[in-house]
């Protein structure tokens, strides 16, 4: 992971989703490559479009002078782009050669943009991984506890061989196994696959019978004591490509830990 997209953008989400990029950028000896993403204005009525984006490309432009100077008093390499258009678009235009790609999982207190619709469009365009980290999040506990989880199908068995070089440097690593009784590849299998990296792993177990399983993780996140969650994302119809599931919608909305998305 030497390769880390950064989204900078002027919002409630740019501290966390910066400190989170400093921090994997060091633990990886990486090089950040900062995407300043000016995005086309919602025009109410009677506000001019041409007002609004001088006023969006003046406010990037403080921005860019404000984190420029931050970043050279920074030990971490790292480069800068700019864009204007839809925010997804332009991350996933600018990822081609990224190997992950930092952003944050809600802007809870802004209707614009919706950084959980913006999560699936660049996780489905791109193919690439995806760090979400809470907006209240101050850096990545890149050696802290890490919570898989883990159904036995094709997108966590993804998002568990996309997190390697992550999870071997995480403190601990726990597989929380979400079962529902038709599992075709158990935990075991994944922890065995783990081993064969030097990773050391914990496996448990919880049935989901009767709760969702987007409440089963929030859940193993609070009694496993998790700093980071790794899992798969899912989508419901390929018609509406920038919707998540029920549950990566969930962990996008209420995780209070940063999530490791892989598609």
């Amino acid at each position: 992971m030497k390769t880390i997209l950064l989204l900078v953008h002027d919002d409630a989400g740019q501290e966390a989703r910066f400190q989170a990029a400093l921090d994997l950028g060091r633990a990886f000896e990486g090089h950040i490559h900062c995407l300043d993403v000016v995005m086309l204005p919602v025009v109410d009525e009677g506000v001019g479009e041409t007002l609004l984006l001088q006023q969006e490309c003046a406010r990037e432009y403080a921005n860019k002078t404000r984190l420029e100077e931050r970043l050279g008093h920074e030990d971490i390499r790292w480069s800068w782009a700019e864009a204007t258009g839809p925010l997804a678009s332009c991350i996933a235009e600018a990822a081609t050669l990224a190997d992950l790609i930092i952003l944050n999982r809600g802007l809870d207190a802004f209707p614009y943009p919706d950084m959980r619709k913006t999560a699936g469009a660049v996780m489905l365009k791109t193919g690439k991984p995806i760090i979400a980290v809470p907006d209240n999040a101050r850096g990545f506990p890149v050696a802290g506890r890490a919570l898989v989880a883990w159904d036995g199908s094709p997108r966590t068995a993804v998002a568990l061989q996309a997190a390697v070089p992550l999870l071997k440097l995480a403190g601990s690593v726990t597989i929380l196994e979400i079962a529902d009784g038709t599992i075709d590849t158990p935990a075991e299998e994944a922890a065995a696959y783990l081993a064969k990296y030097d990773i050391p792993v914990r496996v448990v177990r919880d049935f989901a019978l009767s709760n969702p399983p987007s409440d089963i993780l929030l859940v193993g996140v609070q009694v496993q004591r998790a700093d980071y969650v790794v899992m798969g994302a899912y989508s419901h119809a390929r018609l509406t490509e920038a919707i998540f599931g029920g549950c990566t919608r969930a962990m996008l909305t209420r995780s209070p830990v940063p999530i490791f998305l892989a598609h």
